[in-house]
């Protein structure tokens, strides 16, 4: 994978979305051809032969690898959306947040103890969106669960990948220290 590519054209946005934030914006890896290519190359080569049935995207960013990774490995693709988004019938999970709480949803229908899920999001920072979506794929009773992210942020206070803990397999592309 050519790191040093992704990493010269990812765009940091200081103090965004509250001051003292450093936000990492995936949509310059999303507009150039080369990095989405590298960055759906990269993801789809390492999911290739674990048997996944179905590609759960985090809103907004995850439906953007998420749909890709789904066709490439044949699978399908499933929105995981604040609520009122969806149409159908849902099944919820309400999470804390560093500054409050949300709530994400998914169709009753979407998943079934026979799926192999992959979740797919665009950044592990503290890790709450990430669980919470988790544990709403582990309510539909499926055999296994995957978590990949683009960037992963192991900075002062960031500890996703120890909160998720144990309950899903963790992978990233990007490390950010």
């Amino acid at each position: 994978m050519n790191t040093d590519l992704l990493l010269r054209n990812l765009r940091n946005i200081p103090d965004f979305p509250i001051p003292g934030i450093q936000f990492k914006d995936v949509s310059t890896l999303f507009k150039n051809p080369e990095c989405l290519r590298e960055i759906a190359d990269e993801m789809t080569e390492r999911y290739r032969r674990a048997g996944i049935t179905k590609v759960v995207g985090i809103e907004s960013r995850g439906f953007v690898m998420g749909a890709i990774l789904a066709d490439r490995l044949g699978a399908g693709f499933i929105m995981c959306r604040k609520p009122g988004k969806l149409p159908a019938e849902t099944r919820k999970h309400t999470y804390s947040k560093e500054y409050g709480t949300d709530t994400i949803e998914i169709h009753a229908d979407a998943l079934g103890p026979e799926d192999v899920v992959l979740i797919q999001d665009d950044l592990l920072a503290t890790g709450g969106s990430a669980k919470a979506a988790i544990e709403l794929v582990r309510s539909f009773g499926v055999r296994k669960i995957y978590c990949n992210f683009i960037i992963e942020l192991r900075c002062e206070g960031l500890n996703g990948r120890e909160f998720i803990g144990d309950s899903a397999e963790i992978d990233s592309l990007l490390t950010i220290e």
